[in-house]
């Protein structure tokens, strides 16, 4: 039970990170809110990750950090969502840079993360 909780403060969180940037004013039809904070997961995560196996972190602490407030931050369904919507338009160049935009650049946000975590 104290897994749940643990999850649900950490999830609270994010999702609260997550609507704080949803605020920032953009009127684009391109939805870079969305692929900022899903590279922006991407960094966190990975340091998390990193630290967590070069520092040895408490279950529960990487519990909160990974699953609750990375979990509740980042925005993959958004982001697939829009991905189809973008399709759904007829803006297939603008959904396969979406698409490859994300994937690549949060992948590498995972490695950049995965590298601070080895220098802090």
């Amino acid at each position: 039970m104290t897994g749940f909780i643990i999850v649900a403060l950490g999830g609270a969180f994010g999702s609260m990170l997550r609507y704080a940037i949803s605020l920032i004013p953009y009127r684009g039809a391109f939805p870079v809110l969305t692929l900022i904070t899903n590279v922006c997961g991407a960094v966190l995560i990975g340091y998390i990750a990193g630290t967590a196996a070069e520092k040895h972190l408490s279950d529960n602490l990487v519990l909160f950090l990974k699953t609750g407030i990375c979990g509740g931050f980042t925005t993959f369904s958004t982001f697939s969502l829009e991905a189809y919507n973008l399709i759904g338009q007829g803006r297939y160049g603008q959904a396969g840079v979406y698409v490859v935009l994300s994937t690549g650049l949060c992948l590498l946000g995972v490695w950049c993360g995965m590298l601070l975590a080895r220098v802090s």
